[in-house]
């Protein structure tokens, strides 16, 4: 994955998500059981998520229990520090300032104008999925939000190339919080690991003593569940 160095990435690829998680070991467990995800430890006491061999997500034990229990999708940027500011100066915050990760790159986190929180990465050595698209990594990242127009306007300003450029195959996706949730949801975003049957996902997600929220249903890309972990944590299987 050479070509995502921070020289010559692209801006607002979703390049990483994360979990925040209560009990490590008992997410390790979910997730290598539904994806068959094997780890490696990695900063700061987390582990890596491998895939066949590539990295995929990681995980990481949530020290303060105020902290929320979620997946966060983060995308990818050339200069922490320049998009913060872009955030900030396009009615965003920045919920974090960026900070190095050792050698691994930068990371921040931002909320868009209706709160929804989002990371940004620089990268450094660590330059995001070696693995996406394919059964049990990554494959799509929806923000569901009350004013989707408003929502493309923010992006669009922020991340105008991976979104509506020439060549842009986005993994990004907007909807109304409504299509999905219960009105007083508020705008956020859900990552989407692929999967090869999304019925059969979804009766191992409760096996595995997770819950789920909604589907499957069927969207413009693809048949979609969405779950949450035995933790809490919330996110989707998509069938495509």
């Amino acid at each position: 994955m050479a070509e995502n160095r921070a020289s010559r990435v692209t801006e607002g690829i979703p390049c990483w998500v994360d979990a925040q998680l209560p009990d490590l070991e008992a997410g390790k467990r979910f997730y290598g059981e539904l994806f068959g995800w094997s780890y490696e430890d990695w900063y700061r006491g987390s582990v890596r998520a491998l895939k066949d061999g590539e990295p995929v997500a990681a995980l990481a034990h949530k020290a303060d229990g105020r902290m929320p229990t979620v997946w966060t999708v983060y995308f990818a940027t050339p200069a922490a520090e320049v998009l913060a500011r872009r955030v900030r100066e396009t009615g965003g915050q920045v919920v974090a300032v960026p900070m190095p990760m050792g050698e691994l790159g930068t990371v921040a986190l931002a909320a868009d104008p209706e709160g929804a929180v989002f990371g940004i990465w620089e990268p450094g050595t660590h330059t995001g999925f070696g693995l996406r698209h394919a059964p049990g990594s990554f494959v799509w990242a929806e923000l569901y939000a009350r004013d989707t127009a408003g929502a493309n306007d923010f992006y669009g300003g922020l991340f105008h190339d991976a979104l509506f450029g020439p060549d842009a195959e986005p993994d990004f996706g907007r909807a109304p919080v409504t299509d999905v949730f219960a009105a007083e949801m508020p705008p956020h975003f859900l990552a989407h690991f692929r999967v090869e049957d999304c019925e059969r996902a979804l009766a191992e997600v409760n096996r595995l003593g997770g819950r789920v929220q909604a589907g499957p249903f069927a969207t413009s890309y693809g048949t979609v569940g969405v779950v949450a972990d035995d933790q809490g944590a919330s996110f989707a299987v998509l069938e495509r």
